[in-house]
């Protein structure tokens, strides 16, 4: 097939901006097997979600490996939905999915496919495994079923069902998909070994009762396959060469295994387990994600104290920086913790090169330049980004009535500190060289809620005309012509390192993870920002306009990443 059918959306194939894919010990296989000469020298991967949830960027992992190696030996990815368990599946994580895989960068092409798609042809698989007295319909309970497996020191029991002639399981199968029965009366079980140390090899279940609609096939079938049956099987009805799965599905490859055996396939997929993406102060677990979500202690699955690749995006991730961290933490066989701060650089130093500045107080202040000609303005040359000149500049307005960041003024500062106070000068950026000489405080609260100073005029651009020294420089809006948003300030969702998804999850979370700034100022070249593009706000951060709130007409922005990491020094 075409090389570029699965690549990268926006850049050549394999690559994540101008990074080299370290050849990992996936790629290493892979390029072994290609050598050999396995499967006539193809490659066909496949990203299997269970359209259960919002992915998170745990699945960024695999979505880069599976999509990347396919495109690096020209080869083909499928995007196949895993959809055997319809009580919790719905059309909205379907497009979600999809859409969250075309932001990352990839394209299926024309390979977009459902477990549902092979509904009928499991059927027969699982009519074949009876006939060949492979499989059988057990009519334990589902309490009953896991007694009988035994423990982990102890061989499981066979069920009384097991030696039910073919002919009775046949009918009985036959009936179960003619909706004869209620949930949980029958399940049709796989006859391997009761006694396997492995318990995924204790008569694991293929089918079970399950009377829900289901968001493809409708009302078209009351059972349904298991995942451990219906993922192996479409894996080799599809030709997919090489079944990347993390290590928790180790255990499993046999039951894939013998399955793809009794069947008489002659493709056989060949799985490779490598580590999940494990990241301290999160949890990547769509059903812990779940709970918060409808629990309303988020806003949502996109709120952007989330993992998940929505919330990122609403936060102002870019896809570039979520697949350069993949690439960075690269492919293990081994489980580890990677630290938040890897992610959170990652996307620092992609916004330090592309996102415009802009200026922004989050917490004004006003300032009045007494000396400064009353009712007249002008406007100021301002550069787009201070070390690539093809950005350009832009023009920003002037006058004698400012705000500035409340933080930037003491009324009495210590000795290093370098922004304004009583008699102090400083650098307004782009603009002059200011003293303060008067401080207003409200009278009954003593807040300081005004300033007066004192312009140079002939320091325009902010250079002093006699060489002095002014070492603070300071960001600032005119109050004539500023632009009034609300700034969310982001922090991590969960202040416990190592948060689990048990009854402690709540307990576990950052009370701190959200401040809202309703009364922030900008810049007016702001008033039109959009939400896919991306801003340093000068000494603040890097933002991005917030997508759901555009409709409303609100300006609202989201802090996707402070300038510095602070919160090392928290702990």
């Amino acid at each position: 097939m075409n090389q570029g059918e699965n690549a990268l959306t926006d850049e050549s194939p394999g690559t994540a901006g101008n990074e080299v894919q370290a050849r990992d010990f996936v790629r290493q296989i892979v390029a072994e097997d290609v050598a050999a000469g396995a499967n006539e020298g193809q490659v066909v991967t496949r990203f299997p979600p269970e359209p259960n949830g919002y992915l998170h960027i745990g699945h960024a992992k695999s979505i880069c490996l599976n999509f990347g190696i396919a495109a690096e030996f020209g080869g083909t990815c499928f995007l196949r939905f895993d959809d055997t368990n319809p009580g919790k599946e719905s059309p909205e994580y379907l497009r979600a999915i999809k859409d969250d895989v075309r932001w990352l960068g990839f394209d299926w092409g024309g390979h977009l496919t459902h477990a549902s798609d092979y509904f009928e042809q499991l059927y027969e698989l699982a009519v074949k495994l009876i006939r060949d007295r492979k499989a059988y319909v057990d009519s334990l309970s589902g309490d009953q079923i896991r007694e009988y497996r035994g423990t982990l020191t102890e061989p499981g029991r066979a069920s009384p069902y097991r030696e039910r002639s073919v002919a009775e399981n046949l009918e009985l199968f036959m009936r179960m998909r003619g909706g004869e029965f209620e949930d949980g009366a029958h399940v049709l079980r796989a006859r391997i070994d009761m006694a396997s140390p492995n318990f995924n090899l204790r008569d694991p279940v293929m089918y079970r009762i399950l009377h829900q609609a289901h968001p493809m096939t409708g009302d078209a079938w009351c059972i349904y396959p298991m995942y451990d049956f219906a993922h192996g099987q479409c894996d080799a009805l599809e030709g997919v060469t090489h079944s990347l799965c993390t290590l928790e599905f180790e255990d499993h490859r046999p039951l894939y295994d013998w399955f793809v055996e009794a069947l008489e396939f002659a493709h056989r997929p060949r799985q490779i387990e490598f580590s999940r993406l494990n990241l301290n102060y999160t949890i990547v677990s769509k059903r812990h994600l779940n709970k918060l979500v409808e629990s309303g202690r988020v806003e949502g699955w996109d709120d952007p104290r989330m993992p998940t690749l929505s919330a990122l995006r609403r936060r102002g991730y870019t896809p570039e920086a979520i697949r350069d961290f993949c690439t960075r933490i690269g492919i293990t066989k081994k489980d580890n913790v990677v630290d938040l701060g890897v992610l959170e650089n990652c996307l620092r130093e992609d916004l330090d090169r592309r996102a415009p500045r802009r200026m922004a107080v989050l917490r004004p202040l006003r300032v009045i330049i007494d000396n400064y000609p009353q009712g007249e303005g002008e406007e100021l040359d301002a550069v787009n980004h201070p070390r690539d000149p093809s950005f350009g500049s832009r023009r920003i307005p002037f006058s004698c009535e400012i705000y500035i960041e409340r933080d930037d003024f003491m009324e009495d500062p210590p000795r290093k500190f370098f922004r304004l106070g009583p008699g102090r000068e400083v650098r307004l950026r782009y603009a002059y060289l200011v003293t303060c000489t008067e401080v207003v405080k409200d009278p009954a609260s003593g807040e300081v809620v005004e300033i007066h100073c004192r312009y140079d005029p002939a320091s325009r651009g902010g250079s002093a005309p006699d060489g002095r020294k002014v070492r603070g420089t300071l960001h600032w809006v005119s109050a004539a012509h500023d632009v009034n948003a609300e700034v969310r300030l982001y922090d991590r969702l969960f202040a416990a390192e190592n948060p689990t998804g048990g009854d402690d999850l709540e307990q576990a979370l950052n009370p701190d993870s959200l401040q809202r700034l309703d009364n922030a100022l900008v810049e007016p070249s702001l008033a039109g920002a959009t939400p896919e593009q991306r801003y340093q706000f000068e000494r603040q951060g890097y933002f991005c306009r917030d997508a759901p709130s555009v409709a409303s007409g609100r300006l609202v922005f989201n802090r996707a990443v402070a300038l510095r990491d602070s919160w090392s020094k928290k702990r």
